[in-house]
């Protein structure tokens, strides 16, 4: 079973980026990140394939976050840019099949908090 781990989370300023790392156990996974805000859904923004070639994004982030992975190190990487205070959540990585949706996926992380201040 495959044990998933983000970090890079934190505080930044609005404008501001971050880049957040999802390491995992073992290789070969399809990976999704999430977000989720306090009283709200958990929220798809991207994931990727494990080979890289497929990447998807929620169309709210396109063109703000990128998505890519170093499968020599089991890492994602979610980059993300031009920060805002809406974007204020715990993001999670999870692994399973290429999706949007949450259910598709059996492994989750622990979690990283974003606060973004304004």
């Amino acid at each position: 079973q495959v044990q998933l781990v983000e970090s890079g989370g934190g505080l930044v300023q609005a404008g501001g980026s971050l880049r957040l790392s999802c390491a995992a156990s073992i290789s070969g996974y399809n990976i999704g990140w999430f977000r989720q805000a306090p009283g709200k859904e958990r929220e798809f923004l991207a994931c990727i394939s494990w080979t890289g070639i497929m990447t998807k994004f929620k169309d709210s982030v396109k063109g703000r976050f990128a998505i890519s992975r170093d499968n020599a190190k089991n890492t994602v990487y979610l980059q993300m840019n031009n920060l805002q205070s809406e974007d204020t959540a715990v993001y999670y990585c999870a692994a399973g099949q290429l999706s949007d949706s949450p259910a598709a996926y059996r492994h989750w992380g622990q979690g990283t908090q974003v606060t973004v201040s304004s």
